[in-house]
């Protein structure tokens, strides 16, 4: 599946949120998962946040999950009491935050980091492992392209229903 390359590009195909929420549910069994960066892309109301809502339920996180838009980042943990951070750069405008909001501290220590607008942090966010890109269709169905950046990234499209 991934080469030496490691750059490796799947599609798939949503008719509702039911199937978004199949993917999380797969996307959270898989073991690399909980050290991983994820960047959540796609226009305005693609689905974005919906799927970081069902990513974090499968991975057990209880309670309201909010949307990180105004905060930046919201922290979670998963049942098992791994952290899982929740970026929102849609907002992001000044490359000084990220050292000031202490971001480089939390994108280099464990847990999973979910970042939805990472292109408005480009420069000073890594790269990630996986990438999600979701549009919206004429029909309000969903089409996701997955992209692996790194071998982390391979095992968990692996470890993806086809």
């Amino acid at each position: 599946m991934c080469h030496d390359s490691i750059l490796q590009t799947v599609q798939y195909n949503w008719a509702g949120e039911a199937d978004t929420a199949a993917f999380a549910q797969g996307l959270a069994r898989a073991s690399g998962l909980r050290d991983a960066t994820v960047e959540l892309r796609g226009d305005l109301g693609a689905g974005k946040t919906t799927l970081a809502r069902h990513l974090l339920r499968a991975l057990g996180v209880g309670g309201r999950i909010k949307s990180p838009t105004y905060a930046l980042v919201e922290p979670y943990q998963m049942s098992d009491g791994t952290p899982v951070f929740h970026f929102d750069f849609y907002r992001f405008g000044d490359p000084r935050e990220w050292a000031e909001a202490g971001l480089r501290e939390l994108y280099a220590g464990p847990g999973l980091k979910l970042a939805e607008w990472p292109e408005q942090a480009a420069g000073v966010l890594p790269a990630p492992d996986l990438a999600i890109h979701i549009r919206v269709g004429a029909d309000e169905r969903r089409s996701a392209t997955v992209q692996a950046f790194t071998a982390r990234g391979c095992a968990l499209l692996r470890a993806l229903p086809s």
